[in-house]
């Protein structure tokens, strides 16, 4: 089935140059890109983008825990981290991009690698190129660099874009 799904080139990558490595790695897998800008996020982006719910606040606080942090709280800890997550892609340019493809979302997650780079696959994006980890910046009470948004499934897709684009 053809899908189109979000990514979102993080801050660290645009300061690093890695959106033209990142896009290749895309397209090599066969994806096309069908809209892409260079943007300022801002607040009001930014809250609507994570969904603030226990549920998801639970799901992140969770990957914490699965990075090794000592976690008791999931809800907390990923409200944590979703408010440092809305002031990192504040902090300088990203470049947003709907990707097309078959079976688009589960392949661009696929060569993104999973969250945290420091136990993402080599090969992927994040197992490659990402040089932060989910305990060092939760140490430092900041968001992990891990390069890259991509978008979960296909309602998240459809809203990320419609959002960030206003497509739909």
């Amino acid at each position: 089935m053809i899908q189109q799904t979000l990514v979102v080139i993080k801050p660290d990558g645009v300061e690093r140059n890695l959106i033209g490595e990142i896009i290749k790695r895309y397209e090599d897998a066969g994806l096309k890109i069908v809209k892409l800008k260079m943007m300022q996020t801002n607040d009001s982006l930014m809250k609507q983008h994570y969904p603030h719910t226990d549920e998801y606040f639970e799901s992140i606080g969770k990957k914490s825990a699965a990075a090794g942090d000592n976690i008791t709280d999931f809800i907390a800890q990923g409200r944590k981290i979703v408010s440092s997550l809305v002031e990192y892609l504040q902090s300088g340019p990203v470049v947003a991009m709907v990707l097309e493809g078959e079976e688009a979302i589960p392949l661009v997650r696929k060569v993104t690698g999973y969250t945290d780079p420091a136990t993402a696959e080599k090969g992927t994006i994040r197992g490659d190129l990402g040089e932060d980890t989910i305990l060092k910046a939760n140490s430092e009470g900041r968001a992990v660099k891990n390069l890259i948004h991509a978008s979960g499934n296909l309602e998240e897709a459809t809203a990320e874009i419609k959002l960030w684009f206003g497509l739909i």
